[in-house]
């Protein structure tokens, strides 16, 4: 092989190196790419979501010794699948949601647990009654291990389904994206129903069965 052949293969080797890099996601705090699967932090003022690299993740995890305050926080990785959940049509009217499916998180800047519900439009705040809320805690305790800010009661009745699921705040936010997204028309479309289905299968692999009643010395356990 010649020099100069030699030489226009590098080149060529180092741009697609630098295409494949600017490809991927990356860090918001230091900008170094990261994989598709990350960790995020959560600005707890604005409800902003920002990327973060494993090393940065460490900085903001809950065992550093309080690395950005209470400005950030970072968004836990546990996914429990409740499948004995109580919650009846009854208890589901009195939540006042218009439809039937919403995320609920304990927001430490309103200093209350607020709700949003998924639609063409992104994610909408509902009016939640305390009293509701609080009756669905007393039958389920294991909401009460629920992180502020950054873990979410995740809950799909539309269609006959009966998901119900502690999951990362940031699932519920690309669940709205999808739905914004792929919504069509006054129903959504045949499109977006086969996405919500697979997103929601794909939530349900991931996550590890709790039951309702699971308090929060075993809810934190992690897969070994």
């Amino acid at each position: 092989m010649t020099a100069t052949r030699a030489s226009s293969l590098q080149r060529m080797a180092r741009r697609a190196a630098r295409e494949r890099e600017e490809a991927l996601e990356h860090c918001d705090l230091c900008s170094a790419p990261i994989a598709p699967d990350h960790r995020h932090l959560l600005d707890v003022s604005t409800r902003e979501l920002m990327c973060a690299c494993r090393p940065c993740s460490l900085l903001f995890d809950r065992a550093a010794a309080g690395a950005g305050g209470r400005h950030y926080r970072l968004v836990p990785d546990r996914r429990l699948r409740i499948d004995d959940f109580a919650m009846d049509d009854v208890a589901w009217a009195d939540l006042r949601l218009p439809v039937e499916m919403a995320f609920f998180f304990d927001s430490s800047e309103a200093g209350r647990v607020l709700a949003y519900y998924p639609g063409p439009m992104g994610a909408t705040e509902s009016l939640l009654g305390l009293e509701a809320w609080q009756g669905l805690t007393e039958a389920n305790p294991v909401l009460d291990t629920l992180e502020p800010d950054v873990e979410a009661l995740l809950v799909h009745r539309a269609r006959g389904a009966r998901h119900h699921l502690i999951v990362p705040i940031s699932d519920c936010y690309e669940l709205a994206g999808l739905i914004r997204t792929r919504w069509r028309g006054l129903t959504g479309g045949r499109e977006v129903w086969q996405e919500i289905a697979r997103f929601f299968d794909g939530l349900d692999r991931r996550a590890r069965p709790a039951a309702r009643d699971q308090r929060k010395e075993t809810a934190w356990a992690r897969e070994p």
